[in-house]
């Protein structure tokens, strides 16, 4: 399974092109992606979002938070400021819920390889 932030899900949703657009559409046709509950939180907090597609947005698959998660989060956050990196708060639970379920990141932010480098997070398309 694979999983987008949501940067990727903002370009996709806007029209824009990119490997990490291609990415994402060839997922979500193969049924391959899962959402996580951070980006989807993100995503419907716009208030200008389309409510019809937050429903869809909804259908696909939710990670779940695992048990001790916030401690993995917070130690993994650590890890990145440690090396003085930038580290969101946002960016750190994204991570982790991508560590915790073995996805990797379709992403066009590239404050996420802080995370790559600390963690062995897959980010695709390759930075």
């Amino acid at each position: 399974m694979i999983t987008a932030d949501t940067s990727t899900w903002v370009a996709f949703l806007n029209g824009a092109t990119g490997d990490d657009v291609l990415f994402l559409k060839h997922s979500l046709q193969a049924h391959q992606l899962a959402m996580l509950p951070v980006v989807l939180t993100e995503l419907l907090s716009d208030p200008k979002f389309p409510s019809s597609l937050g429903v869809s947005l909804t259908d696909l698959p939710l990670i779940e938070i695992a048990p001790g998660f916030w401690q993995r989060a917070g130690a993994l956050r650590a890890k990145v400021l440690g090396k003085g990196r930038r580290a969101r708060l946002g960016d750190s639970l994204i991570s982790q819920l991508c560590l915790d379920a073995n996805l990797s990141l379709i992403t066009r932010d590239r404050d996420f390889r802080s995370f790559a480098e600390v963690s062995g997070l897959s980010i695709l398309p390759s930075p």
